[in-house]
């Protein structure tokens, strides 16, 4: 008797899921369904790509760190690995009190592994370069289970050092507050590299890549990306699910289990019966669609930031203040609306056709979102404004996008991983069968993301192989 699986959620951590679930059955034979379903009309999540006039403008993410090899593999499977490029390398800067600070060289994530960089930068005052001094005598902190960011950095490298760098660089990826995310389920490395070297500035310079030999030799960028733009991988996997596996437009409205499978009730009053169920959606579905599971109900209380980033096309002559490098991040004590803004046109040059300039500037922070409500045209104007303190812009756009995602980054509090351990350990005795996938869980990044669907993958199999064992025997 053919199995069947669901995955609900239709983003890249439920694309890679249903991408590489259908290679194995087809690859292995199994006699198993699948069925996609997602709320909205398209497939792809907070990947959007936009193209017009030559531009290639990412309304999502832009990229992913090529150290996190999940996505370039995915890319190449999908015969795209010819269009991966890494982003072109330059200074990096930090506004602090109206004026651009490069960031000191030899920073990792914004923690100080070179001395003499970090003494000359102009981001930090005599006494917060003394205070950041600490980390070389400090004791490694007690063992903890969880701390937030923000503590555990003001800790080692005082108040400075967090504002004017590090918050900026860690809440940006996260669109966080560093004073409430979970540092376990963030950057755990940090909090080991305080454990083994005690120093984390020591520490980070020991596990920091060497520099070439050759100073001239150009360093090649972190970050990768697809020249035809993000969206190419969503499209591919599309084109090569199976026809009639994808339902859109249709939400889930609750997961009921009956004996050993699940009963999903659709918003169009069908009902699809599954044998394991991958949850591929955002955290704020689960408490609605098992209503009848209180264990699910904290997720009410997971925050999830909005977010927004506004895209400006200019003729080159338009800026005639340019800066050399790929862009810039905002302290929070700065006066700005805009929190980053990236010279895409450099830090990306396949977007961009020549004498062309693209700026994408991000706005959106926790406490401070109500940027996101305003109108497409209000945006443009704030943006270009806080601009206009940097650089000097003597046109009007040729033209804007504008990209708004509402409630669409979860944000990972103090104690994340001991919930969702909590929560998996409940499932596996009560919900078999059924795996938590995406964003909302174990990683925001989209090597994260398609980390979590591989995982999927390989629970869901194993998880009927078993079933079908004991029918077997029974």
């Amino acid at each position: 008797m053919k199995k069947k699986i669901v995955i609900i959620g239709g983003g890249i951590s439920g694309l890679t899921t249903a991408y590489y679930l259908q290679k194995e059955i087809r690859e292995q034979s199994l006699p198993i369904d699948t069925m996609l379903i997602e709320a909205s009309g398209r497939l792809g999540g907070k990947i959007k790509t936009f193209r017009k006039d030559g531009y290639t403008i990412e309304r999502g993410p832009d990229s992913f760190l090529e150290r996190k090899e999940s996505a370039a593999r995915l890319a190449r499977e999908l015969q795209l690995g010819d269009q991966l490029v890494n982003n072109a390398t330059g200074k990096s800067f930090v506004l602090v009190n109206n004026r651009l600070h490069s960031i000191p060289s030899g920073s990792m994530m914004g923690i100080p592994t070179q001395i003499t960089p970090f003494v000359f930068s102009g981001l930090f005052s005599p006494i917060g370069k003394l205070r950041a001094g600490f980390d070389f005598v400090l004791p490694r902190s007690k063992p903890v289970s969880d701390q937030s960011l923000g503590q555990f950095f003001r800790r080692r490298l005082g108040n400075e050092v967090v504002e004017n760098l590090i918050e900026p660089l860690l809440s940006g990826i996260y669109a966080g507050d560093i004073d409430q995310m979970s540092l376990m389920a963030t950057f755990p490395q940090f909090y080991q590299v305080e454990q083994k070297y005690r120093s984390i500035s020591l520490g980070m310079r020991t596990l920091a890549p060497k520099q070439p030999k050759d100073a001239k030799a150009k360093t090649k960028g972190i970050f990768l990306t697809l020249k035809t733009g993000l969206q190419s991988i969503v499209d591919r996997i599309e084109e090569r699910l199976e026809d009639g596996t994808v339902m859109k437009g249709t939400r889930v409205e609750k997961i009921i289990k009956i004996d050993d499978r699940y009963s999903i009730t659709l918003s169009n009053g069908k009902q699809v019966e599954a044998d394991a169920v991958v949850m591929a959606a955002s955290h704020k579905w689960l408490p609605s669609m098992f209503s009848q599971y209180k264990q699910f109900h904290f997720f009410r209380n997971i925050p999830s930031t909005s977010v927004a980033n506004v895209a400006l096309a200019f003729p080159k002559e338009a800026i005639q203040r340019d800066i050399e490098g790929t862009g810039f991040l905002v302290s929070r004590n700065s006066d700005f609306t805009i929190t980053a803004c990236t010279w895409t046109h450099k830090k990306w040059p396949h977007t961009t056709p020549e004498g062309k300039v693209l700026l994408r500037c991000y706005v959106g922070r926790p406490g401070d979102e109500a940027i996101v409500e305003q109108t497409d045209e209000e945006m443009v104007r704030v943006v270009l404004e806080d601009l206009q303190k940097t650089m000097d812009i003597t046109a009007e756009p040729e033209f804007a996008v504008v990209s708004r995602w509402k409630e669409a980054m979860p944000q990972y509090t103090v104690g994340h991983q001991q919930r969702m351990k909590t929560l998996k350990q409940f499932m596996n005795e009560e919900l078999p069968g059924i795996y938590l996938a995406g964003s909302s869980y174990a990683g925001a990044g989209l090597p994260d993301c398609i980390d979590q669907g591989e995982a999927a993958v390989k629970y869901v199999l194993s998880y009927l192989e078993q079933t079908n064992q004991k029918e077997l025997m029974a």
